[in-house]
């Protein structure tokens, strides 16, 4: 099966091996997304909700590359730092995902770089594509 790398313009080099996002068989995989700017600096230093608010726009633009859009979105992968950030990380994902939600899991766990609060990978289903 073939597949595409994802890569949105403006992009970042990855801190890892790995690409924004692939496209395969009409699903469009995001890797983990954390609140880093160009130059993999994380943003928003100690506030959750403006994390999960770039968090959510870096993974909607890679959706957008590939040709979809956030109501493709059929699950998330939530790592979050702190439990105490769980109330501000749903408010601003509700704005995302205003009618069917997308089924989710949401663990606490450390991340690779100490200011960031959040970390999302997403699956989404934007449909066949031609080849």
């Amino acid at each position: 099966m073939p597949k595409s790398v994802i890569i949105p313009p403006g992009s970042g080099t990855p801190i890892a091996p790995f690409v924004p996002g692939t496209l395969a068989d009409g699903i469009v995989y995001v890797s983990g997304t954390l609140p880093f700017d160009a130059n993999n600096n994380v943003v928003h230093v100690g506030d959750a909700a403006a994390q999960t608010r770039h968090v959510l726009e870096t993974i909607k633009k890679v959706i957008e590359t590939a040709g979809g859009t956030m109501d493709d979105v059929t699950f998330n992968s939530i790592f979050l730092t702190d439990w105490s950030n769980y109330a501000a990380i749903n408010q601003i994902y509700a704005e995302y995902f205003p009618g069917d939600k997308p089924a989710r899991f949401c663990i606490q766990c450390g991340l690779v770089k100490p200011d960031a609060l959040i970390e999302i990978a997403t699956v989404a289903h934007i449909g066949k594509q031609e080849a």
